[in-house]
């Protein structure tokens, strides 16, 4: 078997701060702050020595000093091994899903997992409302989620609730779009209730799985543009209105009720290109 090397190894590293024994802190080139996690690695150190690279284990590098500030605040006070099984869970993300995520997820899932942890060792572990919704909407994070328990239960000892798999895999969906929970738990109620407005028309066992998928694809980067504050509105296209409309009117009528009930529910609406591709998404489903 190949010998695995240290990525960090001939790196000169030299430490700004000290956070804890496990947790040092070192400033960039371009004057920025990282922060560095790795056993000991900051245990008999001072500021401007040297790192000793075989003990890195991790090097993060968020977006903002004032991510980096919430981050040092947060690791100081948790064991290593949550800080470790969090970092565990966002690479496995990243790997079995093939996708980029904000680096604040770093913060969300470490800040998660503790208040997690603590809150089930005190007996007071919550449901998830949206559990089978992110079961069905986002099924790859929510397999994560499910690595996740596995992960904490081995490695800590503590065995979370199922449905605390629903929640990490939110924190996971909150990364992808650079959102924040508040918002995911918003848009993944909406797509819950798109969904019940269409299968009042097209029943579910009508649905092909594939165009089922394809659909949720859709309402979920529809649900976050509409709730995005900058959102961007589309120009007309009448020709295009009208085919649809004239042709596919009793979808296109399904759709103009939901984009009612989203202006009802939700004070923001579809734009007419928005319309017309879910119109289409419907259509190919009833075919």
């Amino acid at each position: 078997m190949a010998k695995q090397t240290n990525p960090y190894e001939k790196s000169v590293i030299i430490i700004d701060k000290i956070i804890n024994n496990n947790i040092i802190s070192s400033l960039t080139p371009e004057g920025g702050e990282t922060i560095i996690m790795g056993r000991g690695i900051g245990f008999g150190k001072r500021a401007g020595s040297l790192v000793d690279n075989r003990r890195i284990e991790k090097i993060f590098k968020l977006d903002s000093q004032d991510s980096v500030e919430r981050f040092k605040e947060l690791l100081s006070s948790l064991p290593l091994e949550y800080i470790q099984v969090s970092n565990d869970i966002v690479a496995y993300a990243k790997e079995i899903m093939d996708i980029e995520l904000n680096q604040n997820v770093y913060i969300t899932m470490t800040d998660h997992i503790s208040f997690a942890i603590d809150r089930h060792k005190q007996g007071m572990d919550f449901a998830n409302a949206l559990h089978e919704e992110v079961k069905l909407f986002y099924p790859h994070e929510y397999a994560v989620g499910r690595h996740a328990l596995y992960l904490i239960r081995s490695r800590i000892g503590v065995s979370l609730p199922e449905d605390e798999a629903a929640s990490i895999a939110l924190h996971l969906v909150n990364a992808e779009f650079s959102t924040s929970i508040s918002k995911t738990f918003t848009m993944t109620k909406m797509i819950r209730e798109i969904m019940e407005i269409i299968e009042q028309e097209i029943t579910p066992a009508n649905m092909s799985a594939y165009e089922r998928d394809r659909l949720i694809i859709n309402l979920k980067h529809l649900g976050n543009r509409l709730l995005s504050p900058d959102s961007g509105k589309s120009g007309k296209d009448s020709e295009l209105h009208d085919f649809v409309s004239n042709n596919y009117g009793r979808d296109f009528e399904l759709i103009k009720e939901i984009n009612s009930h989203i202006k009802e529910h939700y004070g923001c609406s579809m734009t007419e290109e928005e319309q017309i591709d879910l119109t289409l998404s419907v259509k190919r489903i009833r075919n």
